[in-house]
């Protein structure tokens, strides 16, 4: 598997958010420490920890749009989760300690895609015999009493040649909508009651994987097209070429040598201390945060996993709280800071045109599929730009969602009448932006709560 360079992984990012250098070159060199890491030979390597990275910056600048490309890229165990939904041990709701499972068995199902694909051809011919054997069941001899079986040659030729034809109607998808039955596991799994003062899940065990050997598969007759057949025996022979146990184990390698968690809105767990009563999901979220980010043993279903050499990148927009309100022990644990900027003019121009996913171009494909042709001259998207600026400016700073409210209301009445429209090409020009939003950004009220 090819390792990307830093620049590469800039490069890519490039395609997708505008600006924000200093954290994309920050987030790559941590990408690709990893790779050195484990390239480092003797007993040195054990020692070499991540760098964590904390991003701050404005909502809508770019922060989780970095999480969801580096999952992309990242040819690595890789998760994103919101630091807000976790609550302290001992309390309702998840602990942070599920982070880890999670990412577990993420890698569990990413090594298992990868080998089944490996063995995805002799799946298939392995398939293709059983759809054989249902299309064509083998003859049962009727056997005596100390007599041996005797079998027809005959029949037996007879049936080699049915068995041929049929093969060659089978790969040459002939036969794709014709009906077979065959068994197939029962999802239900007998009715059982767990007292527990935590969910199952948090548990991270495996009911069916515990009591699986006791309670025999349930099994179900059921009618289905040969295609729809295929795939179910294909990843039936694939699990039995798969060997699990070697499976689960490069996932745990995986995750403890190259793993990566995305902490995002970090900023809403820091605060001020509670004056009344215990704070379970805030300051405590950080006390459980901490073993886990400078490194300790989780127990999952698959075993116990060490978090030593994961790397953690933390975001939060840092509105109402400073990253010195998180506690002293956890800013330590992130050394690496980067700021953010706020979007200006310019960024808006680019954001617009620019990214492979950018908004001008989502629009002109959705109206493509009604057969309109939309332009954008150059005026009318740097009006919009200083339009999305300025009341970025005047009201909240949303960053690059605010341009998703403008252009929604900007064409709102285009996409309304979209299938009825006699003129198939639109131009969008600095005129026709101006008369539709100058009315809501002119009065402070209407541009606050509608755009």
């Amino acid at each position: 598997m090819k390792e990307l360079t830093p620049r590469e992984i800039v490069k890519e990012l490039d395609k997708y958010i505008i600006g924000q250098d200093k954290a994309k070159k920050s987030v790559a060199i941590a990408m690709r420490n990893r790779w050195r890491r484990l390239q480092v030979q003797n007993e040195l390597k054990e020692e070499i920890m991540p760098n964590n990275i904390i991003l701050i910056g404005p909502t809508g600048v770019g922060k989780t749009e970095i999480a969801r490309r580096l999952a992309k890229l990242a040819q690595a165990p890789f998760i994103k989760v919101e630091a807000s939904k976790f609550t302290e041990v001992g309390y309702v709701g998840r602990d942070v300690e599920s982070i880890i499972r999670d990412l577990v068995d993420l890698a569990v199902s990413m090594v298992k895609a990868e080998r089944t694909n490996a063995v995805k051809e002799k799946a298939e011919l392995l398939a293709e015999e059983r759809l054989l054997d249902l299309l064509l069941p083998p003859v049962k001899v009727k056997m005596k009493l100390n007599e041996p079986a005797v079998v027809d040659k005959e029949v037996e030729e007879k049936r080699e040649r049915t068995r041929e034809k049929l093969k060659k109607s089978l790969l040459e998808k002939k036969l794709e909508n014709r009906m077979v039955e065959m068994d197939i596991p029962s999802d239900s799994f007998p009715m059982m009651q767990i007292f527990s003062p935590i969910g199952i899940e948090e548990m991270g065990l495996n009911i069916q994987d515990l009591f699986g050997g006791m309670v025999p598969k349930k099994m179900k007759k059921r009618k289905m097209t040969i295609s729809e057949a295929r795939k179910i025996l294909v990843q039936e022979e694939a699990q039995k070429l798969i060997d699990m146990e070697q499976a689960i184990s490069e996932a745990i390698r995986r995750v403890e040598n190259s793993g990566i968690v995305f902490l995002d809105e970090i900023d809403k767990i820091a605060g001020e201390r509670s004056k009344i009563g215990p704070d379970v999901s805030r300051e405590g979220v950080q006390r459980d945060l901490l073993p886990i980010v400078e490194g300790s043993s989780v127990l999952t279903k698959y075993g116990m996993t060490k978090t030593d050499h994961v790397l953690f990148i933390a975001s939060g927009a840092f509105h109402i709280s400073k990253p010195s309100d998180l506690i002293p022990e956890l800013q330590g644990r992130f050394p690496i800071r980067v700021e953010l900027n706020s979007l200006t003019t310019e960024d808006f121009i680019r954001i617009l045109t620019e990214p492979e996913n950018a908004l001008v171009k989502q629009y002109i494909a959705l109206l493509g599929t009604e057969g309109i042709e939309l332009k954008f001259n150059n005026d009318a998207i740097r009006e919009i730009a200083r339009i999305a600026y300025e009341v970025n400016m005047r009201t909240e700073n949303i960053g690059a969602r605010r341009l998703h409210t403008i252009m929604t209301f900007l064409l709102d009445e285009i996409l309304f009448n979209a299938p009825d429209v006699p003129n198939k090409k639109i131009m969008i020009t600095e005129e026709h932006v101006t008369n539709v939003l100058k009315d809501i950004v002119a009065d402070e009220d209407l541009s606050r709560y509608i755009l």
